[in-house]
């Protein structure tokens, strides 16, 4: 087969309107067990070129018989459905194929990032100086966070290691890369306090406050807390209000995870849940998760831009040849050959305007009230989460939460998946679709009741 684009893309259309039909028809893919990957399809890869129509009869199996992540019937993850206009940017941006690491090579694609991080800042509210990157995700934005805190405790530290133990804090609730990072960063995982929380999954600010009191009797060093806007199971909002006074007390750095529920920036009406996010030193949210953009569409704001120069800038005269490091961004990210994530937000943002990504999260945190309110009003149902909430979190009759979930998904019903919070395991219904109607809700329902009601003997109790 020889290289030729146009006919490819004409392969690609092909695909793409063959898998969108089948989406409607067969909205969870047919559940394949690892064991079985090399017997239903022909992966391997060899010397000789495959001959050009196996290849396409390859390609659109493999395509048509991947978990349908976007489909009606997909509340597995904290990303779900897709947007027009955004897949529009991510496909060009494919096409242009330019890294954002110099303006040189990125021309106008530079400028299209700096005005979406410009307008993040004004709506988070931080001051002049402020900036930002585009990481390659929640997990990535997380780690420069600890990085520019761990930078701007001890300058030292970029060039001569670690020399004290310094601390870090986060809900127990907190996403899992927390501890991944304090290894990365030599922190140490054993130096992350996790603190317990509320009864709504919030940082205890109490626990809190006493754990910094004892640290520092012991001669330690608190020095990050990492707080969350939409924590990943029951999408708990730390109270920001309450850290900050003690984060500016001791001179730590308060980063908001909101790469789950950071997006509410955009509305008027959620935004209070992030209340105190322009106090904060970092925040980042993900596209990706709320708003129908592709994986990964992530943006890190820092309150001085400084900062991101301190930790990740370093010399390279054989890349910066052109213009000053305002426009030369892998100055201030932790990639250099860094794929251009920013057009696809662009796109969106552009095409819809903020009024617009506004009315997608008002419309997901309706269809979180609408399941609520199902489960409410169904005595069939345990209700364990709460109101401004995008995850409805539940058990049906006394079915347990994880064999239900597994089987849904081995009988290609439903992907949902399912969580713990205070010794209580559950459904975990997340309502990030932008696309989905209060009729596709209802109809998660009716699936799940059905499902349990015909295997009630395959299905393990509580």
């Amino acid at each position: 087969m020889y290289n030729n684009i146009k006919e490819d893309l004409f392969f690609f259309n092909e695909l793409i309107n063959e898998l969108i039909n089948d989406e409607l028809i067969n909205p969870v893919a047919t559940a394949i067990t690892p064991n079985e990957l090399h017997s239903k399809f022909d992966l391997e890869l060899k010397s000789s070129p495959a001959i050009a129509e196996d290849f396409k009869k390859e390609l659109k199996k493999l395509v048509l018989n991947t978990s349908k992540s976007s489909s009606k019937l997909f509340f597995n993850q904290l990303f779900g459905g897709r947007h027009s206009k955004a897949i529009l940017g991510d496909l060009l941006a494919v096409m242009l194929n330019n890294s954002m690491a110099t303006y040189k090579i990125a021309g106008p694609q530079v400028g299209v990032e700096k005005e979406i991080i410009k307008q993040v800042n004004t709506l988070i509210g931080y001051p002049k100086g402020c900036g930002g990157t585009f990481p390659t995700g929640g997990s990535m934005s997380n780690f420069m966070s600890l990085i520019m805190a761990r930078d701007k405790k001890d300058k030292e530290i970029r060039n001569k290691g670690m020399q004290g133990k310094l601390i870090a804090y986060t809900s127990e609730n907190a996403h899992y890369s927390i501890a991944k990072n304090a290894s990365f960063t030599g922190i140490g995982k054993e130096n992350v306090r996790y603190i317990k929380s509320n009864e709504k999954g919030q940082m205890d600010i109490t626990c809190f406050k006493k754990q910094v009191e004892v640290d520092l009797a012991n001669g330690l060093s608190p020095f990050y807390v990492n707080a969350t806007a939409g924590t990943t199971v029951l999408c708990a909002f730390d109270k920001l209000s309450e850290l900050v006074p003690i984060c500016q007390r001791h001179n730590i750095w308060l980063h908001l995870d909101g790469a789950f529920g950071g997006t509410v920036v955009f509305s008027e009406k959620y935004k209070h849940l992030v209340r105190g996010a322009e106090l904060t030193d970092s925040f980042c949210f993900n596209a990706h998760k709320t708003l129908g953009a592709p994986l990964s569409t992530s943006v890190l704001v820092v309150k001085d831009k400084e900062d991101l120069y301190s930790s990740f800038n370093n010399d390279a005269n054989y890349l910066y040849q052109t213009d000053d490091a305002n426009y030369n961004l892998g100055q201030t990210s932790f990639e250099c050959g860094r794929r251009n994530n920013a057009l696809k937000f662009w796109t969106l943002w552009k095409a819809i305007g903020k009024d617009g990504i506004a009315k997608i999260i008002d419309h997901e945190f309706s269809l979180a009230d609408s399941a609520r309110n199902y489960v409410k009003e169904n005595s069939d149902y345990t209700l364990y989460s709460f109101e401004d909430s995008l995850s409805v979190c539940f058990n049906y009759k006394d079915f347990e939460a994880k064999d239900l979930c597994t089987k849904l998904y081995e009988k290609n019903k439903l992907m949902v998946g399912f969580g713990s919070f205070h010794n209580n395991t559950f459904v975990r219904l997340v309502t990030i679709n932008g696309e989905n109607l209060v009729t596709d809700i209802l109809n998660f329902f009716k699936v799940l009741e059905e499902f349990a009601e015909q295997n009630s003997d395959l299905i393990k109790r509580i």
